[in-house]
Protein backbone atom coordinates (compact mmCIF):
# COMPACT_ATOMS: atom_id res chain seq x y z
CA UNK A 1 0.00 0.00 0.00
CA UNK A 2 2.79 2.39 1.04
CA UNK A 3 4.66 1.53 -2.14
CA UNK A 4 1.64 2.39 -4.27
CA UNK A 5 1.27 5.81 -2.58
CA UNK A 6 4.94 6.63 -3.16
CA UNK A 7 4.63 5.64 -6.84
CA UNK A 8 1.58 7.88 -7.26
CA UNK A 9 3.37 10.86 -5.66
CA UNK A 10 6.35 10.32 -7.97
CA UNK A 11 4.12 10.34 -11.06
CA UNK A 12 2.44 13.59 -9.92
CA UNK A 13 5.80 15.29 -9.31
CA UNK A 14 7.19 14.21 -12.69
CA UNK A 15 4.01 15.44 -14.45
CA UNK A 16 4.21 18.79 -12.67
CA UNK A 17 7.87 19.23 -13.59
CA UNK A 18 7.15 18.35 -17.24
CA UNK A 19 4.32 20.90 -17.42
CA UNK A 20 6.57 23.54 -15.82
CA UNK A 21 9.35 22.92 -18.37
CA UNK A 22 6.90 23.02 -21.32
CA UNK A 23 5.39 26.24 -20.00
CA UNK A 24 8.86 27.82 -19.76
CA UNK A 25 9.74 26.75 -23.27
CA UNK A 26 6.52 27.97 -24.87
CA UNK A 27 5.95 31.16 -22.87
CA UNK A 28 7.98 34.22 -23.76
CA UNK A 29 9.52 36.25 -21.02
CA UNK A 30 7.99 39.54 -19.89
CA UNK A 31 8.54 42.34 -22.34
CA UNK A 32 9.48 40.15 -25.31
CA UNK A 33 6.32 41.24 -27.17
CA UNK A 34 7.01 44.91 -26.47
CA UNK A 35 9.78 45.33 -29.01
CA UNK A 36 10.27 45.12 -32.77
CA UNK A 37 13.57 45.13 -34.58
CA UNK A 38 14.41 47.54 -37.39
CA UNK A 39 14.99 45.47 -40.51
CA UNK A 40 17.12 46.44 -43.48
CA UNK A 41 16.25 44.88 -46.80
CA UNK A 42 13.76 44.97 -49.64
CA UNK A 43 10.53 46.83 -48.87
CA UNK A 44 7.41 46.17 -50.86
CA UNK A 45 4.61 48.72 -51.22
CA UNK A 46 1.40 47.01 -52.25
CA UNK A 47 -2.39 47.20 -52.14
CA UNK A 48 -4.40 44.13 -51.24
CA UNK A 49 -7.91 43.56 -52.57
CA UNK A 50 -10.26 40.65 -53.01
CA UNK A 51 -11.93 39.99 -56.32
CA UNK A 52 -13.24 37.38 -58.70
CA UNK A 53 -12.17 35.82 -61.97
CA UNK A 54 -13.92 37.06 -65.10
CA UNK A 55 -13.21 36.25 -68.76
CA UNK A 56 -11.65 38.91 -70.93
CA UNK A 57 -13.80 37.82 -73.84
CA UNK A 58 -17.06 35.89 -73.91
CA UNK A 59 -20.03 35.13 -76.13
CA UNK A 60 -23.39 36.23 -74.73
CA UNK A 61 -26.38 33.90 -74.65
CA UNK A 62 -29.42 36.13 -75.05
CA UNK A 63 -33.16 35.85 -74.65
CA UNK A 64 -35.20 36.83 -77.75
CA UNK A 65 -35.94 40.51 -78.31
CA UNK A 66 -39.66 41.08 -77.76
CA UNK A 67 -40.02 44.87 -77.49
CA UNK A 68 -38.43 46.54 -80.52
CA UNK A 69 -40.59 46.75 -83.64
CA UNK A 70 -43.24 44.35 -82.28
CA UNK A 71 -46.94 44.93 -82.92
CA UNK A 72 -48.03 43.64 -79.51
CA UNK A 73 -47.53 44.36 -75.83
CA UNK A 74 -44.50 42.51 -74.48
CA UNK A 75 -44.42 41.32 -70.87
CA UNK A 76 -41.49 40.31 -68.67
CA UNK A 77 -39.73 37.08 -69.51
CA UNK A 78 -39.19 34.50 -66.79
CA UNK A 79 -36.75 31.58 -66.96
CA UNK A 80 -38.53 28.30 -66.22
CA UNK A 81 -35.57 25.98 -66.77
CA UNK A 82 -31.82 26.34 -67.26
CA UNK A 83 -28.85 24.01 -67.49
CA UNK A 84 -26.55 23.99 -64.42
CA UNK A 85 -23.77 26.54 -64.38
CA UNK A 86 -20.51 25.07 -65.66
CA UNK A 87 -22.23 22.81 -68.21
CA UNK A 88 -20.14 22.23 -71.33
CA UNK A 89 -22.25 22.82 -74.45
CA UNK A 90 -21.80 22.66 -78.19
CA UNK A 91 -23.20 25.10 -80.72
CA UNK A 92 -26.97 24.62 -80.92
CA UNK A 93 -27.24 22.76 -77.60
CA UNK A 94 -30.11 23.54 -75.25
CA UNK A 95 -29.40 26.18 -72.57
CA UNK A 96 -32.68 27.52 -71.14
CA UNK A 97 -36.46 27.80 -71.54
CA UNK A 98 -38.60 30.90 -70.99
CA UNK A 99 -42.17 30.96 -69.71
CA UNK A 100 -44.45 30.76 -72.77
CA UNK A 101 -47.86 30.90 -71.01
CA UNK A 102 -48.88 34.49 -71.69
CA UNK A 103 -47.42 34.55 -75.19
CA UNK A 104 -49.07 31.23 -76.08
CA UNK A 105 -52.45 32.64 -74.98
CA UNK A 106 -51.84 35.83 -76.97
CA UNK A 107 -50.84 33.81 -80.03
CA UNK A 108 -53.99 31.69 -79.73
CA UNK A 109 -56.19 34.80 -79.56
CA UNK A 110 -54.44 36.39 -82.52
CA UNK A 111 -54.77 33.24 -84.62
CA UNK A 112 -58.52 33.18 -83.88
CA UNK A 113 -58.79 36.84 -84.92
CA UNK A 114 -56.83 36.08 -88.07
CA UNK A 115 -59.18 33.24 -88.93
CA UNK A 116 -62.19 35.48 -88.32
CA UNK A 117 -60.86 38.20 -90.61
CA UNK A 118 -60.02 35.63 -93.28
CA UNK A 119 -63.57 34.28 -93.18
CA UNK A 120 -65.01 37.82 -93.21
CA UNK A 121 -62.98 38.70 -96.29
CA UNK A 122 -64.14 35.55 -98.10
CA UNK A 123 -67.78 36.24 -97.18
CA UNK A 124 -67.37 39.86 -98.23
CA UNK A 125 -66.05 38.76 -101.61
CA UNK A 126 -68.96 36.33 -102.09
CA UNK A 127 -71.59 38.89 -101.07
CA UNK A 128 -69.96 41.49 -103.29
CA UNK A 129 -69.93 39.14 -106.25
CA UNK A 130 -73.70 38.50 -105.86
CA UNK A 131 -74.52 42.16 -105.33
CA UNK A 132 -72.46 43.40 -108.25
CA UNK A 133 -73.87 40.72 -110.52
CA UNK A 134 -77.39 41.92 -109.68
CA UNK A 135 -76.40 45.53 -110.31
CA UNK A 136 -74.83 44.68 -113.65
CA UNK A 137 -77.97 42.76 -114.69
CA UNK A 138 -80.11 45.75 -113.76
CA UNK A 139 -77.91 47.99 -115.90
CA UNK A 140 -78.23 45.60 -118.87
CA UNK A 141 -82.03 45.51 -118.45
CA UNK A 142 -82.12 49.27 -118.27
CA UNK A 143 -80.09 49.51 -121.46
CA UNK A 144 -82.78 47.43 -123.20
CA UNK A 145 -85.50 49.65 -121.79
CA UNK A 146 -83.71 52.75 -123.08
CA UNK A 147 -83.31 51.10 -126.46
CA UNK A 148 -87.06 50.30 -126.57
CA UNK A 149 -87.88 53.88 -125.60
CA UNK A 150 -85.73 55.16 -128.46
CA UNK A 151 -87.56 52.84 -130.90
CA UNK A 152 -90.93 54.03 -129.60
CA UNK A 153 -89.86 57.63 -130.07
CA UNK A 154 -88.75 57.01 -133.66
CA UNK A 155 -92.01 55.23 -134.51
CA UNK A 156 -94.13 58.07 -133.06
CA UNK A 157 -93.01 60.74 -135.56
CA UNK A 158 -96.33 60.44 -137.42
CA UNK A 159 -98.35 60.42 -134.18
CA UNK A 160 -99.95 63.46 -132.60
CA UNK A 161 -97.57 65.88 -130.81
CA UNK A 162 -98.82 64.76 -127.42
CA UNK A 163 -97.86 61.16 -128.13
CA UNK A 164 -94.46 62.23 -129.44
CA UNK A 165 -93.86 64.34 -126.32
CA UNK A 166 -94.78 61.44 -124.04
CA UNK A 167 -92.29 59.20 -125.91
CA UNK A 168 -89.57 61.86 -125.48
CA UNK A 169 -90.30 62.17 -121.76
CA UNK A 170 -90.20 58.40 -121.28
CA UNK A 171 -86.87 58.11 -123.13
CA UNK A 172 -85.34 60.87 -121.01
CA UNK A 173 -86.58 59.19 -117.81
CA UNK A 174 -85.19 55.80 -118.80
CA UNK A 175 -81.80 57.37 -119.64
CA UNK A 176 -81.68 59.05 -116.22
CA UNK A 177 -82.50 55.74 -114.57
CA UNK A 178 -79.68 54.09 -116.57
CA UNK A 179 -77.25 56.83 -115.56
CA UNK A 180 -78.26 56.50 -111.90
CA UNK A 181 -77.79 52.74 -112.01
CA UNK A 182 -74.35 53.08 -113.64
CA UNK A 183 -73.23 55.64 -111.05
CA UNK A 184 -74.66 53.48 -108.26
CA UNK A 185 -72.71 50.54 -109.61
CA UNK A 186 -69.47 52.56 -109.66
CA UNK A 187 -70.07 53.81 -106.10
CA UNK A 188 -70.84 50.29 -104.96
CA UNK A 189 -67.62 48.97 -106.56
CA UNK A 190 -65.59 51.75 -104.87
CA UNK A 191 -67.23 51.01 -101.52
CA UNK A 192 -66.57 47.31 -101.84
CA UNK A 193 -62.92 47.92 -102.74
CA UNK A 194 -62.54 50.20 -99.72
CA UNK A 195 -64.17 47.67 -97.39
CA UNK A 196 -62.06 44.80 -98.70
CA UNK A 197 -58.89 46.95 -98.47
CA UNK A 198 -59.73 47.77 -94.83
CA UNK A 199 -60.33 44.13 -94.06
CA UNK A 200 -57.11 43.19 -95.85
CA UNK A 201 -55.19 45.84 -93.89
CA UNK A 202 -56.37 44.39 -90.57
CA UNK A 203 -55.75 40.90 -91.84
CA UNK A 204 -52.19 41.84 -92.77
CA UNK A 205 -51.59 43.53 -89.41
CA UNK A 206 -52.85 40.53 -87.46
CA UNK A 207 -50.92 38.19 -89.76
CA UNK A 208 -47.69 40.11 -89.04
CA UNK A 209 -48.51 39.99 -85.32
CA UNK A 210 -48.97 36.22 -85.50
CA UNK A 211 -45.68 35.82 -87.38
CA UNK A 212 -43.92 38.05 -84.85
CA UNK A 213 -45.30 36.04 -81.92
CA UNK A 214 -44.31 32.78 -83.60
CA UNK A 215 -40.81 34.17 -84.16
CA UNK A 216 -40.52 35.27 -80.53
CA UNK A 217 -41.81 31.97 -79.19
CA UNK A 218 -39.33 30.08 -81.37
CA UNK A 219 -36.61 31.87 -79.38
CA UNK A 220 -38.09 30.90 -76.00
CA UNK A 221 -36.03 27.75 -76.24
CA UNK A 222 -32.58 29.31 -75.89
CA UNK A 223 -29.67 27.51 -77.49
CA UNK A 224 -25.91 27.99 -77.36
CA UNK A 225 -24.60 30.25 -80.17
CA UNK A 226 -21.17 28.63 -79.93
CA UNK A 227 -19.37 25.90 -77.94
CA UNK A 228 -18.14 26.60 -74.41
CA UNK A 229 -18.94 26.42 -70.71
CA UNK A 230 -22.15 28.07 -69.48
CA UNK A 231 -21.58 30.78 -66.87
CA UNK A 232 -24.60 32.47 -65.28
CA UNK A 233 -24.95 36.23 -65.79
CA UNK A 234 -25.26 38.49 -62.72
CA UNK A 235 -27.83 41.27 -62.45
CA UNK A 236 -27.17 44.78 -61.15
CA UNK A 237 -27.37 43.57 -57.56
CA UNK A 238 -24.84 40.84 -58.17
CA UNK A 239 -27.39 38.02 -58.05
CA UNK A 240 -27.03 35.22 -60.58
CA UNK A 241 -29.69 34.93 -63.27
CA UNK A 242 -31.01 31.38 -63.02
CA UNK A 243 -34.22 29.34 -63.05
CA UNK A 244 -36.99 31.54 -61.70
CA UNK A 245 -35.24 34.83 -62.56
CA UNK A 246 -36.78 37.47 -64.80
CA UNK A 247 -34.90 38.74 -67.85
CA UNK A 248 -34.25 42.47 -68.06
CA UNK A 249 -35.67 43.65 -71.43
CA UNK A 250 -32.82 46.19 -71.69
CA UNK A 251 -30.18 43.54 -71.00
CA UNK A 252 -31.30 40.22 -72.46
CA UNK A 253 -28.13 38.28 -71.57
CA UNK A 254 -28.98 35.23 -69.45
CA UNK A 255 -25.56 33.53 -69.53
CA UNK A 256 -22.17 33.72 -71.19
CA UNK A 257 -19.72 31.38 -72.85
CA UNK A 258 -16.34 32.66 -71.63
CA UNK A 259 -13.02 32.33 -73.40
CA UNK A 260 -11.02 30.47 -70.72
CA UNK A 261 -7.71 31.10 -72.48
CA UNK A 262 -7.66 34.74 -71.30
CA UNK A 263 -8.90 35.48 -67.77
CA UNK A 264 -8.99 38.61 -65.61
CA UNK A 265 -9.26 39.20 -61.89
CA UNK A 266 -11.78 41.98 -61.24
CA UNK A 267 -11.00 43.95 -58.09
CA UNK A 268 -12.08 47.25 -56.54
CA UNK A 269 -9.60 49.84 -55.20
CA UNK A 270 -10.66 52.64 -52.84
CA UNK A 271 -10.62 56.22 -54.09
CA UNK A 272 -7.82 56.97 -51.62
CA UNK A 273 -5.45 54.37 -53.10
CA UNK A 274 -6.47 54.40 -56.75
CA UNK A 275 -4.01 57.23 -57.49
CA UNK A 276 -1.18 54.78 -56.78
CA UNK A 277 -2.40 52.24 -59.32
CA UNK A 278 -1.55 52.34 -63.01
CA UNK A 279 -1.67 49.85 -65.89
CA UNK A 280 1.22 47.40 -66.04
CA UNK A 281 1.81 47.04 -62.29
CA UNK A 282 2.78 43.51 -61.26
CA UNK A 283 0.14 41.68 -59.25
CA UNK A 284 0.23 38.48 -57.21
CA UNK A 285 -3.03 36.54 -57.37
CA UNK A 286 -4.18 33.71 -55.16
CA UNK A 287 -7.39 31.78 -55.67
CA UNK A 288 -9.36 30.69 -52.61
CA UNK A 289 -9.93 27.29 -54.22
CA UNK A 290 -6.15 26.73 -54.48
CA UNK A 291 -4.61 28.59 -51.48
CA UNK A 292 -1.17 27.06 -52.00
CA UNK A 293 -0.91 28.15 -55.63
CA UNK A 294 0.03 31.67 -56.73
CA UNK A 295 -0.64 33.23 -60.11
CA UNK A 296 0.88 36.36 -61.53
CA UNK A 297 -0.62 39.12 -63.59
CA UNK A 298 -0.54 42.81 -64.43
CA UNK A 299 -3.00 45.67 -64.02
CA UNK A 300 -4.85 45.75 -67.33
CA UNK A 301 -7.52 48.46 -67.16
CA UNK A 302 -8.83 50.97 -64.62
CA UNK A 303 -12.25 52.60 -64.43
CA UNK A 304 -12.33 56.36 -64.90
CA UNK A 305 -15.41 56.83 -62.74
CA UNK A 306 -15.86 55.57 -59.17
CA UNK A 307 -18.91 53.75 -57.89
CA UNK A 308 -20.48 52.74 -54.61
CA UNK A 309 -20.82 49.06 -53.92
CA UNK A 310 -23.75 47.64 -52.00
CA UNK A 311 -23.39 48.01 -48.20
CA UNK A 312 -20.51 50.45 -48.64
CA UNK A 313 -20.33 54.21 -48.11
CA UNK A 314 -16.98 54.78 -49.83
CA UNK A 315 -16.37 55.06 -53.54
CA UNK A 316 -14.25 52.46 -55.27
CA UNK A 317 -12.81 52.06 -58.76
CA UNK A 318 -13.01 48.87 -60.78
CA UNK A 319 -9.59 47.51 -61.75
CA UNK A 320 -8.99 44.58 -64.09
CA UNK A 321 -5.86 42.46 -63.61
CA UNK A 322 -4.90 40.22 -66.52
CA UNK A 323 -3.69 36.82 -65.37
CA UNK A 324 -0.52 35.62 -67.09
CA UNK A 325 -0.96 32.49 -69.19
CA UNK A 326 -3.83 30.09 -68.70
CA UNK A 327 -4.62 27.30 -66.29
CA UNK A 328 -7.39 24.70 -66.79
CA UNK A 329 -8.11 24.82 -63.05
CA UNK A 330 -9.23 28.45 -63.18
CA UNK A 331 -12.91 29.14 -63.68
CA UNK A 332 -14.96 32.34 -63.90
CA UNK A 333 -16.48 33.63 -60.61
CA UNK A 334 -13.74 32.03 -58.47
CA UNK A 335 -12.82 34.31 -55.54
CA UNK A 336 -9.33 35.79 -55.64
CA UNK A 337 -6.96 37.55 -53.27
CA UNK A 338 -4.86 40.12 -55.10
CA UNK A 339 -1.74 42.04 -54.13
CA UNK A 340 -0.97 44.90 -56.49
CA UNK A 341 2.74 45.74 -56.12
CA UNK A 342 3.06 49.53 -56.31
CA UNK A 343 6.81 49.73 -55.73
CA UNK A 344 9.83 47.84 -54.35
CA UNK A 345 12.60 49.61 -52.43
CA UNK A 346 16.01 48.02 -51.88
CA UNK A 347 18.30 48.35 -48.84
CA UNK A 348 15.92 50.40 -46.72
CA UNK A 349 15.22 50.25 -43.00
CA UNK A 350 11.63 49.58 -41.94
CA UNK A 351 9.66 48.81 -38.78
CA UNK A 352 6.02 48.01 -37.99
CA UNK A 353 3.84 51.06 -38.59
CA UNK A 354 2.41 50.93 -35.05
CA UNK A 355 5.88 51.65 -33.63
CA UNK A 356 5.80 55.20 -34.99
CA UNK A 357 4.13 57.88 -32.86
CA UNK A 358 3.55 61.59 -33.36
CA UNK A 359 2.98 64.53 -31.06
CA UNK A 360 0.77 67.58 -31.46
CA UNK A 361 3.28 69.06 -33.90
CA UNK A 362 3.00 65.95 -36.12
CA UNK A 363 6.72 65.13 -35.89
CA UNK A 364 7.18 61.33 -35.90
CA UNK A 365 9.25 59.52 -33.31
CA UNK A 366 9.86 56.07 -31.83
CA UNK A 367 10.77 54.76 -28.39
CA UNK A 368 13.97 52.71 -28.51
CA UNK A 369 14.94 49.93 -26.14
CA UNK A 370 17.82 52.04 -24.80
CA UNK A 371 15.33 54.51 -23.25
CA UNK A 372 15.48 57.09 -26.06
CA UNK A 373 12.62 59.02 -27.66
CA UNK A 374 14.09 59.09 -31.15
CA UNK A 375 12.77 61.51 -33.79
CA UNK A 376 12.68 59.81 -37.20
CA UNK A 377 12.15 60.69 -40.84
CA UNK A 378 9.57 58.36 -42.35
CA UNK A 379 9.18 57.32 -45.98
CA UNK A 380 6.89 54.99 -47.89
CA UNK A 381 4.57 52.60 -46.08
CA UNK A 382 2.41 49.57 -46.75
CA UNK A 383 -0.41 47.96 -44.81
CA UNK A 384 2.00 46.65 -42.13
CA UNK A 385 5.35 48.46 -42.13
CA UNK A 386 6.82 51.92 -42.69
CA UNK A 387 10.24 52.96 -44.02
CA UNK A 388 12.55 54.92 -41.68
CA UNK A 389 14.84 57.10 -43.79
CA UNK A 390 16.68 58.74 -40.89
CA UNK A 391 16.94 58.09 -37.16
CA UNK A 392 17.33 54.31 -36.82
CA UNK A 393 19.97 51.71 -37.50
CA UNK A 394 19.44 48.13 -38.66
CA UNK A 395 18.54 45.65 -35.88
CA UNK A 396 17.82 48.51 -33.45
CA UNK A 397 14.96 47.54 -31.10
CA UNK A 398 11.98 49.87 -30.68
CA UNK A 399 8.84 49.70 -28.58
CA UNK A 400 5.73 48.50 -30.35
CA UNK A 401 3.50 50.48 -27.97
CA UNK A 402 4.23 53.52 -25.86
CA UNK A 403 6.11 52.48 -22.69
CA UNK A 404 4.67 53.28 -19.27
CA UNK A 405 7.57 55.55 -18.29
CA UNK A 406 7.79 57.36 -21.65
CA UNK A 407 8.28 60.73 -19.97
CA UNK A 408 11.63 59.50 -18.58
CA UNK A 409 13.05 58.78 -22.06
CA UNK A 410 15.67 61.21 -23.34
CA UNK A 411 14.93 63.02 -26.63
CA UNK A 412 17.26 62.44 -29.57
CA UNK A 413 17.39 63.50 -33.24
CA UNK A 414 16.14 67.07 -32.87
CA UNK A 415 18.21 68.00 -35.93
CA UNK A 416 15.76 65.94 -38.00
CA UNK A 417 12.91 68.36 -37.20
CA UNK A 418 14.23 70.71 -39.87
CA UNK A 419 13.99 68.01 -42.53
CA UNK A 420 10.44 67.18 -41.42
CA UNK A 421 9.44 70.86 -41.61
CA UNK A 422 10.93 71.24 -45.08
CA UNK A 423 9.04 68.20 -46.37
CA UNK A 424 5.80 69.41 -44.82
CA UNK A 425 6.24 72.80 -46.49
CA UNK A 426 6.99 71.16 -49.86
CA UNK A 427 3.82 69.08 -49.65
CA UNK A 428 1.73 72.21 -49.20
Amino acid sequence: MKRTILLTIAVVVVTFLALFVINKLTTKGPGENLFAEAIKGEFEISISASGEIVPENSVNIKAPEVNRGRDFHASDLKITDMVPEGTEVKEGDYVATLDRTQYDNTLKDERERLSTFRNNIEMKKLDTAVTLTTLRNNIKNQLHIVEEAEITLRNSKFEPPTTIRQAEINLDRQKRILEQRQKGYQLRVAQVKRDIATQAMWYGRISRRVESLEEVLAGFTIKAPSPGMVVYKRDRRGNKIKTGSSVNPNDRVVATLPDLSSLLSKIYISEIEIRKVKPGLETEIRVDAFPDKMFRGKVYTMANIGEKLENSDTKVFEVMVKIDGSDPALRPSMTTSNKVIINKLSDVIYIPAECVHAGIDGIPFVYTKDKTKQIVVTGESNDKNIVIERGLEPKQAVYVIQPENAEDFKLAGEELKVLFTERATARR
